[in-house]
C-alpha cells in the first residue's frame, strides 16, 4: 500500500510560523493530533510535535501565549513522497525515531502520516485476515 492511499481523505491542520504555541496546541488537542506541519508562505518549513512542546516549551519554562512556532518547531523536517510504500515510511520512522512525517508531492505538503495511522492500518488488515481464516475454517466439512 502507498502513503497516498492512507492520507487521501485527510484534513491536515497547518500551523504558520507566527502562530503561538498556545493556539497551535489547542487545535492539536481539539483534533487529537500529535504533530502539525508549520508553513511559511505556503512552504513547509518545520514540524511541531508533542515532543517539541515538552522539550522546547515546558522544560524551558516558556510562556505558550508568547512563544511562536518559529522559536520551538523542528526546522526543515524530513519528508516522504506520497508514492512511497508503507514499509519505506516505517523504515524511515524507525531509523530516525520519528512518529510523524510530512507527506509532500512536487514540493507541496499534502498531508502528514503518523505511526498510529500505519499501525491502525496494519491492525485492520490483520482483523480482515483473521475473519477470512475463521470463515474458511468454519466452511470446511467435518472430516
Amino acid at each position: 500500500m502507498l502513503i497516498c492511499d492512507l492520507i487521501k481523505n485527510q484534513d491536515t491542520y497547518q500551523a504558520e510560523l507566527g502562530h503561538t504555541v498556545l493556539e497551535t496546541v489547542r487545535v492539536m488537542v481539539d483534533r487529537n493530533i500529535g504533530a502539525v506541519p508549520v508553513l511559511h508562505n505556503g512552504k513547509l518549513v518545520g514540524i511541531f510535535s508533542e515532543r517539541d512542546l515538552m522539550r522546547r516549551v515546558v522544560a524551558e519554562g516558556r510562556d505558550p501565549r508568547n512563544t511562536c512556532m518559529a522559536e520551538v518547531m523542528t526546522d526543515d523536517p524530513l519528508t516522504i513522497s506520497m508514492n512511497e510504500d508503507l514499509e519505506s515510511c516505517m523504515a524511515l520512522m524507525r531509523r530516525h525515531g520519528f512518529r510523524h512525517l510530512p507527506v509532500c508531492h512536487d514540493g507541496q505538503l499534502v498531508g502528514i502520516i503518523s505511526l498510529r495511522d500505519i499501525l491502525l492500518h496494519d491492525l485492520n488488515e490483520k482483523d480482515d485476515e483473521v475473519r477470512m481464516m475463521r470463515a474458511y475454517i468454519h466452511s470446511m466439512p467435518d472430516a
